[in-house]
């Protein structure tokens, strides 16, 4: 038997009360990785996003939750208003815009394969 499960054992086996501590210490290790796990990336996630909404200026590139990929014109308090070609503007909630637009350059296309 393996030597955690028999010092377990032997202290159940006594009836002697657990300490409260020891009972519930796998459900606070548990709490403890999901919050590493899930809730810090993503809270880590939204400051830096909410620093980029508030850094926008004139001139950024930018895309918003839905796609549209624009320049940012005009930056107000709470909405940006943003270029996205032929003259058409857009005014988008600031929360909206979800990142600066990076140009990916278009890869070549692969030769087919070989006969």
């Amino acid at each position: 038997m393996h030597p955690v499960l028999h010092a377990f054992l032997s202290q159940t086996a006594d009836g002697q009360a657990q300490n409260p501590i020891v009972t519930f210490l796998p459900f606070i290790a548990i709490a403890v990785v999901f919050y590493f796990v899930f809730f810090r990336p993503q809270a880590k996630q939204a400051k830096a996003h909410q620093a980029f909404v508030t850094a926008l200026k004139k001139g950024d590139e930018v895309v918003t939750q839905s796609g549209i990929i624009g320049t940012v014109v005009l930056v107000e308090d709470r909405t940006v208003t943003i270029d996205v070609g032929a003259g058409t503007k857009l005014r988008v909630l600031k929360g909206q815009v979800a990142g600066q637009w990076k140009q990916v350059e278009a890869q070549p296309a692969k030769a087919e394969g070989k006969k």
